[in-house]
């Protein structure tokens, strides 16, 4: 009978080796969740007084008073890099719906709507991604304006191409299944077996796909600002921090640009981590390659 079926681990999913690789998914995607979440929880927190000017307190070493330091004008590191990474996660969340939104109506449009469509809309992608990336991203930002409209903007319209491929090789590929070919011999028109039958199919792909590109987003957005673009210099943005730490590194003033690039490594890693293990917890044969 276990011979028919399978393996054991293949017939209790949830417990023995395959039980124990679900758990260490599921701690995984916590603790990178638990991260993410204290940053953002900690940025709300922090007052606002510690990024004002505060000549007594320049140009501080780490301590327990200031765990990152304190810059040239005085401010508490700690709080600006908080604070700058909460930017950075509300740019990506805005810049990464627009992109994943772009992504999902392209590829399936042209996965459903016929040849010629997908003919043009393939030639639309490969033109994005034929462009090179960030000077793609500071033309469309120089042209939108700049600010944070412009960062998100720019950023959006960049990201969306490989998620695109991915929603239209699964439509292609969902549209050949038995119940898709009885949906449409009931007359069922084309938008109603895209939203009742496609995009549910296609929605587990889509969310990974989403936390993949979260951190391409987050990195892009810090690369913008740290070339100058889009922001001003007293917002507490991580690029900008970085940047600003560029000229005072020769000072021995370490900690300016240690601190906020290894937290914003972790940030961009935790999406990371969150993505690849929702592969592998919704796709188990993944984890074999």
């Amino acid at each position: 009978m276990l011979e028919q079926l399978g393996r054991k681990e293949d017939v209790l999913p949830y417990t023995g080796k395959a039980g124990n690789v679900r758990k260490k998914i599921i701690w995984m995607i916590s603790f990178s969740v638990c991260l993410i979440g204290f940053i953002v929880i900690l940025s709300f927190i922090l007052s606002n007084d510690n990024l004002r000017v505060n000549n007594a307190s320049k140009n501080l070493m780490p301590s327990f008073k200031y765990l990152f330091g304190t810059d040239w004008l005085g401010r508490d590191m700690f709080t600006r890099t908080m604070k700058g990474l909460r930017l950075s996660l509300a740019v990506g969340v805005f810049a990464t719906v627009i992109s994943v939104t772009v992504a999902t109506l392209l590829g399936t449009v042209a996965a459903i709507f016929g040849k010629k469509i997908d003919e043009i809309i393939s030639w639309f992608i490969e033109l994005f991604i034929g462009m090179p990336h960030l000077i793609f991203m500071i033309l469309i930002c120089y042209i939108v304006g700049g600010g944070i409209q412009g960062i998100v903007i720019s950023v959006a319209m960049t990201h969306w191409t490989s998620l695109a491929r991915v929603v239209r090789a699964e439509v292609l590929q969902i549209k050949s299944a038995e119940y898709i070919q009885i949906s449409q011999s009931y007359g069922k028109s084309v938008w109603y077996i895209a939203r009742k039958h496609v995009m549910p199919s296609v929605f587990p792909q889509i969310m990974i796909g989403s936390f993949l590109m979260f951190p391409h987003v987050i990195l892009h957005e810090a690369s913008l600002t740290f070339l100058g673009f889009g922001l001003s210099p007293q917002t507490p943005a991580v690029g900008i921090i970085l940047s600003e730490a560029m000229s005072h590194l020769s000072t021995g003033q370490w900690w300016l640009i240690l601190f906020p690039g290894i937290l914003l490594i972790l940030v961009a890693k935790s999406f990371d981590n969150i993505g690849e293990q929702l592969r592998i917890l919704l796709d188990p044969t993944s984890s074999n390659e």
